[in-house]
């Protein structure tokens, strides 16, 4: 087998280098497993329920076309799903890249007062500001300069929602979510049915067959578009929109979306390239903007879920069938999304919820554990609160409330 140079790269290195040798075919298939694989279509599937939600709702707001719809959704998970397997291979880690959930949000509420053209146009001047900052390598000291634990106790406030669904899945549709809690349990306490199915993955089929036997799987008819065509929107470059618009989608990426997703990597063990990632979330978001898609970003939920379980050294196998997977939701997508809207959400929650436990606990005990516990405990609370101010979510104030109040009641902590 031949040896891997994964150690960190060198701080003088602006941008971090791939790691050699490059794996080829023979090594990912060697690597890959059904823990790994299941992994990968559970970020997938993730992906493709709530924030595909996120994006009918935004552009519903807009008044925005099928066409249109379907040519965002092409954008955000072809183009990405590419770039997440180029990037998992070249580094030998998950990297998992997706689209801003809070940005996307963001364009919602400008579309009922912007055109999509201003929208598309505030677009490209993002995806240059993103990337003029990661070619700086200040993202990179940025994150280095956060106190770990509060970027953590951040993430474990995104992540708490995730793990509030699956109680109240749990009472209000039991029929649906109680056969895959047990069975996620059953497999995660008996070792041997465990090594044979991973509990997430069992949990899935479980899913499956409940809403199969209650009979609440119902697509849609109205719509019989298969494949996704994208579809080009000249942009339109206003004032009005690059002042709502960018800074706030700039911050989604780069300290919120990209924050957590480096945060959960390193908590998992490995070494994500920061400056790099921050470099090709700006270059792939202009293809995106092409076709009408809302800006690339290292996102947090979806690799948590990608190094929920396995060795470190072969989960990057799972964002690679998650990138893989993405493809072709992408090019199938409106198919795809009748078919996932037509499930019940409680089984969505249900799955979720699951998926991101071990996450979610892993995020509290880096956050709590040692130093700086104060200030990881306003970060915490201020990103559950889900709070807005100036277009800018919960999570980007709660970094900065939290690494205030650290600063000033936990001064020893920054020195050690």
């Amino acid at each position: 087998m031949t040896a891997v140079d994964d150690r960190p790269t060198a701080e003088t290195d602006l941008y971090e280098r791939p790691v050699r040798p490059v794996v080829g075919p023979r090594g990912i298939l060697r690597d890959l497993g059904p823990r790994y694989a299941a992994n990968g279509l559970i970020g997938l599937i993730f992906s493709c329920t709530g924030p595909v939600a996120v994006i009918l709702a935004a552009g519903a707001a807009g008044g925005l076309s099928a066409p249109q719809l379907a040519s965002w959704i092409f954008g955000v998970f072809v183009l990405n799903g590419l770039l997440t397997i180029v990037m998992s291979i070249a580094y030998r880690q998950p990297l998992g890249f997706f689209w801003t959930i809070p940005g996307t949000v963001l364009v919602g509420g400008s579309l009922t007062h912007l055109s999509w053209a201003e929208v598309v146009g505030a677009f490209f001047v993002t995806a240059a500001l993103v990337t003029v900052l990661g070619a700086s390598g200040l993202v990179r000291r940025v994150m280095e300069a956060l106190p770990m634990p509060i970027v953590m106790a951040m993430v474990a406030g995104v992540f708490l929602k995730f793990g509030i669904d699956l109680v109240a899945a749990l009472g209000s549709d039991v029929a649906i979510a109680a056969p895959m809690v047990i069975v996620f349990l059953l497999l995660s306490s008996v070792a041997v049915l465990g090594k044979w199915m991973p509990p997430i993955l069992g949990a899935l089929l479980a899913g499956v067959c409940a809403v199969a036997l209650s009979g609440r799987f119902s697509p849609s008819g109205t719509d019989s578009a298969v494949f996704a065509a994208p579809v080009f929107t000249a942009p339109q470059f206003t004032w009005s929109a690059i002042l709502e618009l960018v800074v706030p989608l700039a911050i989604t990426v780069l300290v919120v979306q990209n924050g957590q997703g480096i945060a959960v990597l390193r908590s998992a063990g490995h070494n994500p390239p920061v400056n790099v990632s921050a470099i090709v979330c700006g270059l792939w978001s202009f293809p995106a903007a092409c076709v009408g898609a809302v800006s690339t970003c290292l996102t947090g939920p979806t690799n948590a879920l990608l190094v929920s379980s396995g060795e470190r050294s072969r989960q990057y196998t799972a964002a690679i069938t998650c990138g893989t997977l993405a493809i072709v939701f992408g090019l199938f997508a409106p198919l795809f999304v009748r078919w996932m809207i037509a499930a019940p959400a409680s089984f969505v929650a249900t799955l979720g919820g699951l998926a991101m436990l071990k996450a979610l606990q892993g995020a509290f005990v880096a956050g709590f554990a040692s130093k700086h516990t104060m200030g990881a405990l306003v970060a915490f609370v201020v990103t559950a609160s889900n709070i807005t101010v100036w277009n800018i979510g919960a999570a980007f104030w709660g970094l900065v409330a939290g690494v205030a109040v650290s600063w000033l009641m936990e001064r020893p902590d920054f020195s050690r």
